[in-house]
C-alpha cells in the first residue's frame, strides 16, 4: 500500500530591510519565503516583501472571518524600543514568522 505523502508548508521571515533609513518615513521589510508539496498550491516556491502594517491587515482579515477561533497576536509595535534598531528589527522578524507559522 502506498503511503500517502504528508504536505508539508513551511515559512520563513527573513532578510530585513530598512528603507529611507534616517528619515521620517523610513520603514522595515521582511523577505517571506513560502516552500511547500501541498496540491493546493500550483506554485511550490514563492517569495515576497512585506512590511509590519501588511501583516498588521492580513491578521485583521483574519480577524473578520474567524469566528470563534483565536488569530494569533503580532509582535508589538513599539516606538519606544529600549535597545538598539537591529535588536528590536530581529525580535520583530521572529514574532512575524511566529504569526504565519501559527
Amino acid at each position: 500500500i502506498p503511503h500517502p505523502i504528508q504536505e508539508l508548508t513551511t515559512v520563513r521571515v527573513q532578510d530585513p530591510r530598512v528603507h529611507n533609513e534616517g528619515s521620517w518615513n523610513s520603514y522595515v521589510d521582511y523577505k517571506i519565503f513560502l516552500h511547500t508539496n501541498s496540491k493546493a498550491f500550483t506554485a511550490k516556491t514563492s517569495c515576497v516583501r512585506r512590511r509590519y502594517r501588511e501583516f498588521v491587515w492580513l491578521r485583521q482579515q483574519l480577524q473578520k472571518n474567524a469566528g470563534l477561533v483565536p488569530v494569533p497576536e503580532l509582535p508589538g509595535k513599539s516606538p519606544f524600543f529600549v535597545g538598539s534598531s537591529d535588536e528590536f528589527i530581529e525580535r520583530r522578524r521572529q514574532g512575524l514568522q511566529r504569526f504565519l507559522e501559527r
